[in-house]
């Protein structure tokens, strides 16, 4: 393809919209162009790399025995209704009436079309195992679009469907799927984890998140220092830490009443009390499907909605109203704790380690100290609900956390009965016997993938596409196109470069060498072949790897199959299936 012909619109500045790096240099090269706020226009180069990594992606599923379909993305919403997702899937779906004022939607996920599907078409155990999958466009209304690719209303995702006759079938099912996920993202050439994840509005027992590992990741990831262990902060398990035991007059005797004028937050009891963070504790207040509830967790942890939110089995969970709060509790925020309540009280494993407490009492600028628990107060359940943090221990190994940032690119669920159980699909098993299918689903999102590469391939020139999914392997650029010399060399080693099957870009326009080499960096081309007058004296271009500083002078006549040899190598990396 000669760049004069390409459509690329590149951009010298960053624009305004754009607040990450991917959406800047995606826009900045031509890739994408925005049509209305989370919904984009893939132009040739975007679309290339969507199709490439797609093709990756059928590849894998096809290899672990995965059939594709196509679903419709209009969903009807009786058929939501029927799984009991259309009340509770929230205002992220799109819904919409035809013209008889029938309810639909535009498909976020398709677990109640496929679901449908089987039950009606397959109906005996024999047709068991089934994977069936699709790629196509998903749509969740997403209340701020934002991070470009990231997070949009419109986004490309490829997600399969298992169906097994048990749960040991499921189990089989997972493991294809988790191998064939590992080896999508080794193809891909991404630095990537896969963790233990919340299973959130898809549901179902037990499931996983695949990680690509970036700075700029809007996800937070833990890992054992010692073991395999990974989760997301939102899963992760924390074992309690026993803090040492408090100064003796907040440990020993009675509960007391103490006042503390215009203190509200932990800091202030700390500065002005001298009481440390880790001897107090936090008492929020939350609505959990309209009903009140407190949860505690010592002074210096953060409290994890997901596990509160899970552990109560509640669809919606949203920080209480504080004169809701009041009206029922006496005090304002700032000066509530957990002694004494009228409502539900979820505390977290480390509060009843706590050898003296320090807490609000339910009564504006007072506080009480020495609280026990067990003596003073109760709780209704006492559970995981913290954040892990760095250097928590390990609960499967006598290890310590860490952290790091990534990207979600890929989630697997382990459905089980959620889906069949509610919308009675079922199989008759050898015995003639009527059960529910065992289910599991599978997503990878496309568009995502691609933005999470080029946050964690760039630098301060442009994009570094990992060669599997870079637009076009190379580009040769003429020093000077209209030198009859240099634009024959270009051409004798573009035509060689397309009969070894080498996607390749001709620079042919009329522009200052800098100029060329500039744009060939903000797109990303892994390969740059220079065509200039005085190597071409000694019948040699200059190689350059875009993610290497340094030129290499080739033979002319040589080039092309070195340039090959490096896209044949990154094509057939190693396969870990144990990763």
């Amino acid at each position: 393809m000669r760049c004069s012909q390409l459509f690329y619109p590149t951009l010298r500045e960053v624009p305004s919209e754009a607040d990450v790096i991917s959406h800047q240099w995606l826009l900045r090269a031509g890739f994408i162009r925005r049509t209305t706020s989370g919904v984009y226009t893939y132009l040739p180069l975007g679309y290339r790399v969507i199709k490439k990594i797609t093709e990756i992606v059928r590849q894998e599923m096809d290899r672990a025995g995965g059939q594709e379909v196509m679903m419709p993305i209009v969903q009807p919403a009786e058929l939501w209704q029927q799984s009991g997702r259309w009340d509770v899937y929230g205002e992220e779906m799109f819904r919409l009436r035809d013209r008889h004022q029938r309810a639909y939607c535009l498909g976020p996920t398709h677990e109640e079309i496929i679901t449908t599907l089987v039950d009606a078409e397959v109906h005996s155990y024999r047709d068991l195992p089934l994977l069936l999958y699709q790629i196509q466009n998903k749509y969740r209304d997403e209340i701020r679009p934002r991070f470009g690719l990231m997070r949009a209303r419109e986004f490309i995702m490829k997600d399969l469907y298992s169906f097994d006759v048990d749960h040991e079938g499921l189990q089989v099912s997972y493991e294809k799927m988790r191998q064939a996920y590992n080896r999508i993202f080794q193809r891909l050439m991404l630095s990537y984890r896969m963790v233990e994840a919340d299973s959130g509005a898809i549901g179902g027992s037990a499931s996983h998140e695949f990680m690509v590992l970036a700075e700029t990741g809007e996800s937070e990831i833990v890992y054992c220092d010692r073991c395999e262990y990974a989760a997301n902060v939102e899963k992760a398990v924390c074992s309690p830490v026993a803090v040492e035991k408090a100064a003796e007059s907040r440990a020993d005797g009675e509960m007391i009443t103490i006042p503390t004028p215009g203190l509200r937050t932990i800091a202030d009891l700390a500065e002005h009390m001298g009481i440390p963070a880790h001897e107090q504790v936090k008492t929020l207040f939350y609505s959990a499907d309209g009903k009140l509830v407190a949860a505690v967790v010592r002074g210096d942890r953060e409290l994890n909605e997901i596990k509160l939110k899970n552990a109560l089995g509640c669809n919606q969970l949203f920080m209480a109203d504080e004169e809701l709060v009041r009206e029922r509790c006496g005090a304002g925020f700032g000066s509530l704790g957990p002694v004494g309540l009228n409502v539900p009280v979820y505390a977290d494993l480390e509060v009843p380690l706590m050898p003296g407490i320090s807490c609000g009492c339910n009564r504006d600028d007072y506080h009480y100290s020495q609280v026990k628990y067990g003596r003073d107060f109760t709780a209704t359940a006492v559970l995981d609900l913290r954040s892990a943090e760095v250097g928590d221990p390990c609960p499967h190994c006598e290890g310590h956390l860490l952290k790091m940032r990534g990207i979600e690119v890929g989630h697997i669920f382990q459905l089980g009965l959620k889906y069949s159980e509610a919308m009675n699909a079922t199989y008759l098993d050898k015995d003639g016997r009527q059960k529910h299918f065992v289910m599991g689903c599978y997503g990878i999102g496309i568009s995502r993938t691609m933005a999470a590469a080029v946050e964690q391939n760039h630098d301060q020139d442009g994009i570094i596409w990992p060669i599997p999914i870079a637009p076009y392997h190379a580009i040769i650029v003429p020093v000077n196109a209209n030198k009859s010399e240099q634009w024959e060399a270009a051409w004798k080693v573009y035509k060689q470069l397309e009969n070894l099957g080498i996607e390749v870009l001709i620079d042919d326009r009329d522009q200052r060498a800098g100029v060329k080499f500039k744009d060939a960096d903000l797109i990303g081309i892994p390969l740059r072949i220079t065509i200039g007058p005085r190597a071409l004296q000694e019948n040699r271009v200059e190689l350059k790897k875009r993610w290497e500083s340094e030129t290499e002078l080739v033979d002319i006549d040589r080039v092309a199959l070195k340039v090959a040899g490096i896209i044949s190598k990154a094509n057939q990396i190693p396969i870990d299936l144990d990763k």
